[in-house]
């Protein structure tokens, strides 16, 4: 008996099915699940029908030449042939061609339920309700051990550390799950302890987030009174919760950051939006003191206190130009004095006596001749005057 290496086993496998003719050039129908399309460009996904499923890849060089992109659900006919792929002992199909076949059951089902609900007005964004920008609190209905709770955790905490996190475990696959979430979703609208619900679950196939179709989950989630954000698989992946919620996130992350804000860019926001209003405010106060010094002076313009003191300025003014004009008027009548008064010194009796010449008088009449000067006289000179008295002995 020999032994083999678990390699050497899996390339006799792999030899042995590339060589079988019967698994070459195959056409094989089913119903497209759990769709991926690698980063590289290469499509994996699972063929499947009432009672089976195989594994099958279509490489980027094939699926480029395919005219239609498979989703969950759809049902296609592929051609290729069956092979292992040794590095984990998988036996797949690889597929080399892919046309549309037509509609799975349960994409069927989907697409009929869909039709209805959105006849109803059950998606219509008018519904939509506003995602609240600080919540108090954000509940959190998911399975209590994967991945999607931890990475809500983990954003949530990154931007709003300390913010109330309540969380409603809940299975998201499986025969109960439907009825699980639709309690949990109307457990935390009874409670009126959070003000926002994030419902999700990571990637699937269509089977793994079927519960997320069921019309009694997804009518609670459009008539919630709570705004609720669907974050249900990848970005690739669509439930009718996707369509009822009031927001949809592509991954558990992103509905994380719609539902709680940045703490640092809210407190930023706040500084600024403190500077507007200061500045604002400061704005206004000026404006105010402005309006309030032209009113001041606009009544002191106008009150009998500011009359009188202009009439005592014109007043004091006209007093000081009469004063000035009085002060001229006596200045040229001065003037005038003066000069008469010079003409008439010019002309007096005083001024001739200053030359010399002396005025004779005997009691109170002058003396003008010679005959006439006997007996007592007085003379008077320009500074004095004298008595004479004739002496006849001479």
């Amino acid at each position: 008996m020999n032994t083999l290496s678990v390699s050497a086993l899996n390339e006799y496998v792999r030899r042995t099915l590339a060589s079988d003719p019967m698994l070459h050039s195959i056409r094989l129908e089913g119903e497209v699940s759990n769709f991926k399309q690698h980063s590289s460009g290469h499509w994996y996904f699972s063929l499947k029908d009432e009672k089976s499923r195989i594994a099958c890849v279509m490489f980027r060089q094939f699926n480029m030449l395919a005219k239609t992109v498979p989703a969950d659900g759809m049902r296609v006919i592929l051609t290729g042939s069956v092979g292992l792929y040794t590095a984990s002992g998988s036996y797949q199909f690889y597929a080399e061609g892919l046309e549309k076949s037509g509609t799975g059951a349960l994409y069927e089902q989907f697409l009929k339920l869909k039709e209805k609900l959105e006849k109803e007005g059950l998606f219509d964004p008018a519904r939509k309700k506003t995602l609240p920008m600080l919540p108090k609190a954000v509940g959190i209905i998911t399975s209590q051990t994967g991945a999607v709770l931890h990475d809500i955790y983990n954003v949530v905490n990154k931007r709003f550390p300390g913010m109330t996190l309540l969380l409603k475990p809940s299975s998201v696959q499986g025969d109960t799950a439907a009825e699980e979430l639709l309690s949990a979703i109307k457990d935390f609208e009874k409670s009126g302890l959070v003000d926002v619900i994030i419902i999700g679950r990571g990637g699937g196939s269509m089977e793994d987030l079927w519960p997320f179709n069921d019309e009694a989950l997804v009518r609670a989630v459009a008539d919630c009174s709570v705004p609720v954000i669907s974050a249900v698989g990848h970005d690739t992946d669509f439930t009718l919760c996707d369509f009822a919620a009031d927001v949809r996130a592509a991954t558990p992350s992103q509905a994380a950051e719609f539902a709680v804000p940045d703490k640092l860019s809210l407190k930023s926001g706040l500084v600024q939006q403190q500077r507007r209003l200061y500045n604002a405010a400061q704005y206004l106060i000026q404006r105010k003191d402005s309006n309030i010094q032209q009113l001041k002076a606009r009544i002191t313009r106008h009150s009998p206190e500011h009359k009188l003191t202009n009439l005592k300025n014109l007043i004091n003014a006209d007093l000081i130009r009469l004063n000035m004009s009085v002060q001229k008027h006596m200045l040229e009548r001065k003037v005038q004095l003066d000069s008469l008064s010079n003409h008439l010194n010019a002309v007096s009796p005083m001024e001739t006596l200053k030359r010399g010449y002396a005025i004779v008088r005997k009691g109170d009449e002058l003396v003008r001749s010679y005959k006439d000067a006997y007996g007592e006289m007085s003379i008077t000179f320009h500074d004095g005057s004298v008595k004479v008295k004739e002496d006849k002995s001479v």
